[in-house]
C-alpha cells in the first residue's frame, strides 16, 4: 500500500512542478535508455531543499522505482523540520534519517542495497551550499566519501549522475517563499558502476578508492555545474 501512496504523491508533485517551473535535462552524451537498470541516483551541487522540483522531468517508471524500491538517506536535521520532514518521509519506499557520522544509521542504508531492485538516492556533498558559495559553517562544498561505500556494495547496474545548475534563484536556504515560473537545468549522465569502480581501482588502487571517487566526482561537478563566486560573510564593524 505504501508504494502506491508514494507513487501517487510523486506523480502529483511531478504535475505541480511542471505547472510552475520549466525543468530541462541536458544529457552530456547520447543515452539510448538512460532510465534502465539504475541503482544509484546522485545529485551534485546541492543548493536547496526544493531539489524535488527535478521530478518534473522524471519518467513515470522512475517514480515507480522510487515508490517501490527507493532508498533515501536524509539528514536528521532535515527530518526534524515539521513540514519538510513529513514531506521527505513520503518520497521513497525507505526513508532513513542519518547523522553526519559513519554509524549505524549509515549501515541501515547499506543494508537496503541487498534488494537487487533498490535505487539509492544520495546527495554526495551532504549539506547545502549557501548564497556565499560555502556551506552553513563557511566551509567549501566538498564531496564526501559515503557514496564510495555504495559503489563497493552495488555489484551491477548504473549510476545516474545529475549536475544541478543551482536553485538559489528559486529558493535559497533562509528564504521564506519560492519564486515560481523559473527555469531549472540539470546536466545528466549515466555510468556503469562496476566499470567505474574497476577503472578507479586500476588507477588509484583499492586502498585509495574512496579518495579517487571524491576527486573524480568533484572534478565532474566543477566542470558541469556553474560555481558562484565565494563571498565572505559580512563582519561586524569594530567597536570603539
Amino acid at each position: 500500500m505504501r508504494s502506491y501512496l508514494v507513487f501517487l504523491l510523486l506523480f502529483a508533485l511531478k504535475l505541480v512542478c511542471r505547472a510552475f517551473f520549466r525543468v530541462r535535462l541536458d544529457w552530456l552524451k547520447d543515452e539510448p535508455d538512460p532510465w534502465s537498470n539504475l541503482r544509484v541516483l546522485a545529485l551534485l551541487n546541492h543548493t536547496s531543499l526544493f531539489e524535488p522540483v527535478f521530478v518534473a522531468a522524471a519518467p513515470n517508471r522512475l517514480l515507480w522505482q522510487l515508490a517501490a524500491h527507493g532508498v533515501l538517506p536524509v539528514a536528521n536535521k532535515t527530518m526534524e523540520r515539521p513540514l519538510v520532514g513529513r514531506f521527505f518521509r513520503l518520497v521513497a519506499r525507505h526513508v532513513i534519517p542519518i547523522t553526519r557520522e559513519r554509524d549505524d544509521t549509515w549501515e541501515l542504508v547499506l543494508d537496503r542495497i541487498h534488494d537487487p531492485k533498490a535505487l539509492i538516492v544520495i546527495l554526495p556533498e551532504g549539506r547545502m551550499m549557501r548564497p556565499t558559495g560555502l556551506d552553513l559553517h563557511g566551509n567549501p562544498m566538498t564531496v564526501r566519501g559515503g557514496i564510495a561505500d555504495l559503489f563497493g556494495a552495488v555489484k551491477s547496474g548504473k549510476l545516474f549522475l545529475g549536475h544541478s545548475h543551482g536553485l538559489h534563484h528559486i529558493h535559497a536556504p533562509g528564504d521564506r517563499f519560492p519564486k515560481l515560473f523559473q527555469r531549472v537545468t540539470l546536466a545528466c549522465e549515466t555510468i556503469d558502476i562496476p566499470e567505474y569502480r574497476a577503472a578507479l581501482i586500476a588507477e588509484a588502487g583499492e586502498e585509495h578508492f574512496k579518495r579517487a571517487v571524491i576527486e573524480d566526482l568533484t572534478r565532474r561537478r566543477d566542470e558541469c555545474c556553474p560555481r558562484p563566486p565565494v563571498v565572505s560573510p559580512p563582519t561586524a564593524p569594530a567597536s570603539g
